[in-house]
């Protein structure tokens, strides 16, 4: 009997101590927690620059991620066994959609350092600029020092998030990763663990342990001189979503027209009673080819009381991994596949009572010139509507035109695309977009984003 109690007894601990190991090593959970809450800012909000320059920024990144993503879906639909060897020597990355449009600050490391980060919905890799720089760009606040940190570590080549990189080889145990983007930004070092802080109040401050991020101790920071690394929150196991191993996370956009107002980035749900019954919602798709993005099942669009006349499988995703709608927080506009967008375009023309200006001032395709006499009747199409499966999404003018009175010109704010067509972030203003992963849903609620 004294032999079975010991042996039950020395079971016990082992399961004790296994357990207690598993707790020291494993995410925190934001559904034991009240939501994760954070402030976003707009990357130009810090720069002296009008609506319409900020606007045309917005454009011409959108243009770059647009490229980048049909780039993207081109080369992994061709990609069949040219993967690199993780024992490799020699990276050699895919190409990302660059920087995004908003900007978070969380802290890293033990005692905590805060950095601003891009917000990217569209990849999937957190990293930051560490030391020992070989190349590093200028970034606002200090560099991260792994030495100064007791809670860091390297991560080896056969850890599981070594395994998933896209590109990585081994130096001495050590996992080493190439992400490029493409504004021809890049990062390249080594993959680590270590504390993340979120919270910019103390008091609401959550701690991460073993968060797997890049330390990149080679860095060309193409516009990205306002942040010290990125954030990817997309569907990969590398995203900071599935690394805290919660599904939902929401965000809030406040609109461009007040550049230093603050929109909201919420880990967790969304802290509100009205979500359920009062938000749209519809399902989120999967492409196979590029299994990160989220993809929304458009099926039509109404402008005023007319719906376009349009099939709605000229948004499908097609077999080779081409053509599909995701919603892009990075984004400035809406893109739409061509034939689509000229039947918006069409049909804004023909609800409009203004000349449309043809002075290519402004770098959106449809512009109106907006009356010199202020008392002469403007009219525009009073909604526009994005039909989803299951839920429709009625924009209010603010976010689809806009007015420069520089230019004395009204534009749509949509654009044309082949292929892929992106829901962009000025169509998201004033809307909470809630995400669920793991039930593969979203949801959109007006609310005033500068109030939450």
């Amino acid at each position: 009997m004294a032999s079975i109690s010991l042996f039950f007894l020395l079971l016990l601990f082992l399961v004790h101590l296994s357990s207690s190991t598993s707790r020291s090593r494993s995410l925190i959970t934001t559904s034991d927690i009240k939501p994760i809450r954070l402030n976003l800012h707009h990357v130009d909000s810090a720069k002296n620059l009008t609506k319409l320059e900020r606007l045309q920024h917005g454009i011409k990144r959108g243009q770059a991620r647009l490229q980048r993503f049909n780039s993207m879906i081109l080369a992994a639909s061709s990609q069949s066994s040219s993967s690199t060897s993780e024992n490799s020597d020699h990276l050699e990355a895919p190409v990302y959609a660059g920087r995004g449009a908003y900007l978070l600050t969380l802290s890293i490391g033990t005692p905590p350092k805060s950095y601003p980060a891009v917000l990217d919905t569209g990849s999937d890799l957190i990293w930051t600029q560490c030391k020992p720089c070989s190349h590093c760009y200028d970034q606002p606040t200090p560099i991260f020092d792994p030495k100064h940190s007791s809670s860091f570590s390297k991560l080896s080549c056969s850890s599981n998030l070594c395994s998933v990189l896209p590109s990585s080889s081994c130096d001495k145990n050590t996992c080493n990763y190439l992400y490029s983007y493409g504004d021809n930004s890049f990062t390249k070092g080594f993959l680590a663990s270590e504390t993340f802080t979120f919270g910019e109040n103390k008091k609401d401050q959550v701690s991460v342990n073993n968060v797997g991020f890049g330390c990149g101790e080679d860095n060309e920071g193409d516009g990205l001189d306002q942040a010290s690394g990125l954030v990817g929150l997309g569907r990969g196991p590398l995203s900071l979503i599935s690394q805290l191993d919660e599904p939902r996370f929401s965000y809030c956009l406040t609109s461009m027209d007040d550049s230093s107002a603050t929109g909201k980035l919420f880990l967790g749900s969304f802290p509100s009673s009205k979500e359920e019954t009062l938000a749209a919602a519809t399902s989120l798709l999967t492409n196979p080819t590029l299994s990160s993005f989220y993809y929304l099942p458009l099926e039509g669009i109404s402008v005023g009381e007319n719906r376009l006349d349009i099939d709605k499988s000229i948004f499908d995703i097609k077999e080779d991994g081409s053509g599909g709608v995701i919603i892009d927080s990075g984004t400035t506009i809406t893109y739409l596949e061509q034939e689509a967008y000229e039947a918006l375009k069409k049909e804004f023309i023909s609800q409009t009572n203004l000349p449309v200006d043809t002075s290519n001032s402004t770098g959106l395709d449809l512009c109106f010139s907006l009356p010199s006499d202020s008392s002469s009747e403007v009219k525009v199409p009073s909604k526009l509507v994005f039909h989803f499966k299951g839920a429709d999404l009625e924009l209010p003018t603010e976010n689809y035109m806009v007015a420069d009175s520089s230019s004395n010109v009204a534009c749509l704010a949509m654009g044309a695309s082949s292929g892929l067509s992106i829901f962009g972030n000025i169509q998201q203003q004033n809307v909470v977009v809630n995400y669920d992963v793991q039930k593969e849903t979203i949801s959109f609620l007006p609310t005033q984003c500068d109030s939450l």
